[in-house]
């Protein structure tokens, strides 16, 4: 069973997931938050699988609630949710440590499967779409670390990385897919898989969107 909760300051907004959320037989509402304050408090007190995550909301917002959340060190993973003209809310989640994001008119079916996949520690935004965001906003945004910017062979994030390793989160952070990733350069989608993770080990990133950012902050991969 993977448990949910909702952060939301609209309450038609949280009715209509909650009754989503309930009707699938694997999913269950443990509460619904109405700012970013509570859902970081109710975040620590029910230790939910994945909180569905507003950005804006009043008081603290929802960038500010991924962050607080994600800095505790739980195991809970957030899913950032937005709107077309605010991707840039959206990149400032992902930095913050959300597990990916869903555009707020999505299908049903796109919600439900974006809150298991991040509940399994996948990313939910299709590599491409990962792309664009990262193209069209990096400029905007503050270095993600110290060592953002710095060369590659100068990231200690890096150090540790096999060259097999390095060349596949350069791809990573182009937007192929393991498929991709397999049939380019010649290996089985599993042997991809296990370098994904070991990849992800090693430079401590959450996840698949988390190792695109730390390519573009490390400079393997520039904006288009």
């Amino acid at each position: 069973m993977t448990t949910v909760l909702i952060a939301d300051d609209q309450p038609l907004q949280r009715f209509g997931f909650r009754m989503l959320l309930e009707s699938q037989d694997d999913l269950t509402v443990l509460g619904e938050a109405s700012n970013g304050s509570e859902a970081v408090r109710m975040t620590a007190e029910l230790r939910p699988d994945v909180v569905v995550m507003d950005i804006r909301m009043p008081g603290t917002d929802g960038i500010e609630a991924t962050r607080r959340i994600v800095a505790s060190g739980d195991r809970t993973r957030v899913l950032i949710l937005t709107t077309f003209d605010l991707d840039e809310y959206a990149h400032a989640g992902l930095r913050a440590g959300a597990s990916g994001f869903l555009i707020k008119d999505a299908q049903p079916e796109e919600l439900l499967s974006g809150i298991r996949s991040v509940a399994t520690g996948d990313a939910v935004v299709a590599p491409s779409l990962t792309r664009r965001l990262l193209d069209a906003y990096a400029h905007r945004l503050p270095a993600g670390s110290a060592t953002a910017g710095a060369a590659p062979d100068e990231d200690p994030r890096l150090s540790t990385l096999t060259e097999r390793e390095r060349e596949i989160l350069t791809v990573i952070g182009k937007g192929w897919t393991n498929t991709e990733i397999a049939g380019r350069l010649h290996l089985a989608e599993s042997t991809v898989k296990t370098h994904v993770g070991r990849i992800l080990a090693k430079t401590g990133s959450r996840d698949r969107i988390q190792a695109v950012i730390l390519a573009y902050d490390t400079k393997l991969v520039e904006p288009s």
